[in-house]
């Protein structure tokens, strides 16, 4: 029996260290932003196979949430596997039409809402899966810009830009951001050693709870829009960590990590109204008590994981101290890779 070819890709998640929220506009336009990230071996998946028929299947199997559409027909953004459908139409519309049906289908090994940039690296990983397909010559910054572009202008969701260039170059990377979405993207040799003990110390725990990004990115954007102080100084603030941070990896200066996201922490809750609660506050408070010197709410905050930098052989008396809180901790490695795609 012979099977059909399947076309496959991959992008990893990432967990962010410094700067978090100056790759939003306008911030980012206005006064440029710096964000630190790096890859972890959590990963967005996604498959393409052709059918013979004349129909489109969108299929999410970690939600399991399925939808059927006729290839000619015009694509109707209702809520459901909406990321799926506007990847789809950007392909179709800017390259070209599909010769064929197919089935597009995706798996996350984290929830949406996580604080990891599920969503954007999502995206990152289906425009990877028909470039693939269609032999597309896009090089890392162009799937990382259309991917940005389907997600924040066609989709019209609320977001930065880091994500989806994390998920196509990988590694750690410090990233600027700058006006009319220029954005350079600088990886930084980091040696395995301190890499190694960045990996060993930093906990990476899942607060049990989900939630939704844009409504925390409006409320910054418009803070930035309505010119309010204490959330710009912040912002400011925060632009400076992600160069502290790149500073101590690079110099190996790794008992400064702690502090550097505890700093962090602190200019982070003065960005926007929701980023931390009292459930948040309580477990940070809790991880510090155990011995963690600092961390931070992943991604924009209001639940999903945190990351706690626990030096020496704390950690496990901050993992048995979180896991009283009803999350659990999330085992990973840093990740030098980042969108990968193949046929078979």
């Amino acid at each position: 029996m012979a099977y059909p070819m399947i076309y496959r890709s991959k992008a990893p998640l990432r967990i962010g260290l410094a700067g978090g929220g100056t790759d939003v506009s306008p911030y980012s336009d206005l006064y440029g932003g710096a964000i630190l990230n790096a890859t972890v071996s959590l990963y967005a998946y996604a498959n393409i196979e052709l059918t013979d028929n004349n129909e489109v299947h969108f299929e999410a199997i970690d939600f399991q949430s399925k939808q059927v559409i006729q290839k000619d027909s015009p694509v109707e953004l209702n809520g459901v596997l909406d990321l799926h459908k506007g990847v789809y139409d950007r392909i179709r519309k800017q390259f070209q039409e599909i010769p064929s049906g197919f089935k597009l289908s995706t798996f996350v090994d984290a929830p949406p809402g996580s604080g990891l940039g599920t969503s954007s690296t999502l995206v990152v990983a289906m425009v990877g899966v028909f470039a693939e397909m269609l032999k597309l010559p896009l090089g890392e910054y162009d799937i990382a810009h259309l991917a940005y572009e389907i997600e924040r202008k066609d989709l019209k969701m609320a977001g930065g830009k880091q994500d989806q260039y994390a998920a196509t170059f990988g590694g750690v990377n410090y990233m600027e951001f700058f006006d009319n979405e220029k954005v350079i993207v600088n990886p930084l040799r980091v040696k395995q050693q301190y890499l190694f003990e960045l990996e060993n110390n930093l906990v990476l725990y899942y607060t049990a709870t989900s939630r939704e990004s844009a409504r925390i990115i409006e409320k910054q954007s418009q803070n930035v829009i309505n010119k309010m102080g204490s959330s710009i100084e912040a912002m400011h603030q925060l632009k400076q960590q992600s160069l502290r941070m790149k500073e101590a990896l690079l110099r190996g200066r790794l008992n400064e990590i702690g502090e550097i996201l505890d700093f962090g922490f602190e200019q982070k809750r003065r960005m926007a109204e929701g980023i931390s609660n009292d459930r948040m506050e309580d477990i940070y408070v809790a991880a510090k008590s155990a011995g963690a010197t600092g961390g931070k709410i992943s991604g924009a905050g209001g639940g999903g994981f945190m990351i706690f930098y626990c030096p020496g052989n704390s950690k496990y008396k901050v993992i048995e101290k979180l896991n009283s809180f009803g999350g659990h901790c999330k085992s990973y490695q840093f990740v030098d890779h980042g969108l990968t795609t193949w046929t078979i």
